[in-house]
């Protein structure tokens, strides 16, 4: 009967010691205090790591640089001014032969050439050279035309201008190159998409021979090639003609195109 009543009950637990009072569970520990420790060390650590390399380099011998290859380079020493004293000779180490006089860069005309023009064209002067003068005019004062050096000669049929238009800065003369070029291969001007000038960079230099002689009435046909170019703060802008309508040879106007080139 006992045997019975143990498998079919619950167990019987021991008696409780008096001597031991009751104590209520202990809190959960909160967890996140002790990782926000630890990074704030970590960071400050670091901190004062970088501080501490900082103040150890300052107080450092800085290291010396090897020697240079040229101990004494050549450069040209300070004179006072004088009556001799130029533009040229206070900026000795700023100047560029582009600087000079134009008309000295300007490839020289052929034997039994004769020349026409030599010099430099006024900006109105130039302005006349094209189809609306007085709003060319304008838009080479405001991209900073700053000279037009000009050299025309006429051999037989053949007549050649060659133009060295300089700017005040870069931005003039690409924009008066890239305004020119646009429109060359429309019908009523080259008619075709011409030939890059090889040896410079895209899109500045193009040659153009026209694809149709020019007719009018009581004139003989005139064919013509063209050449624009930018180098720098220049623009060469290059014409040949032929003033009885014979055929232009493209790789002619290319050739002196490349020749005016190399004298820049």
């Amino acid at each position: 009967m006992e045997h019975e009543q143990q498998e079919s009950g619950a167990p019987e637990l021991p008696p409780a010691d008096p001597g031991i009072p009751d104590t209520p569970p202990a809190a959960p520990r909160r967890r996140g205090r002790t990782t926000a420790l630890i990074a704030a060390a970590l960071v400050l650590g670091a901190l004062a790591g970088t501080v501490t390399g900082y103040a150890i380099q300052y107080h450092r011998e800085p290291t010396p640089l090897p020697p240079l290859a040229q101990q004494k380079p050549a450069t040209p020493k300070a004179q006072a001014p004088n009556d001799a004293t130029t533009v040229k000779s206070i900026n000795a180490n700023r100047w560029y032969k582009t600087d000079d006089d134009l008309t000295k860069l300007l490839i020289d005309a052929p034997s039994g050439a004769k020349v026409e023009a030599d010099g430099y064209e006024t900006i109105d002067a130039f302005s006349t050279g094209f189809r609306e003068a007085d709003h060319a005019l304008r838009g080479h004062l405001q991209d900073g035309i700053r000279r037009v050096a000009t050299r025309v000669w006429k051999q037989g049929d053949v007549v050649v201008e060659v133009r060295l238009v300089q700017f005040r800065d870069f931005s003039g003369a690409d924009g008066y190159q890239r305004g020119q070029a646009v429109y060359m291969p429309d019908k009523e001007y080259a008619g075709n998409g011409g030939a890059v000038v090889p040896g410079v960079g895209p899109g500045l230099g193009h040659v153009w021979v026209d694809s149709e002689a020019e007719e009018k009435p009581g004139y003989y046909p005139v064919r013509s090639g063209r050449a624009l170019v930018r180098r720098g703060d220049i623009v060469l802008d290059l014409h040949y003609f032929d003033t009885h309508g014979g055929g232009i040879d493209e790789g002619s106007v290319l050739d002196l195109a490349k020749r005016q080139l190399e004298r820049l």
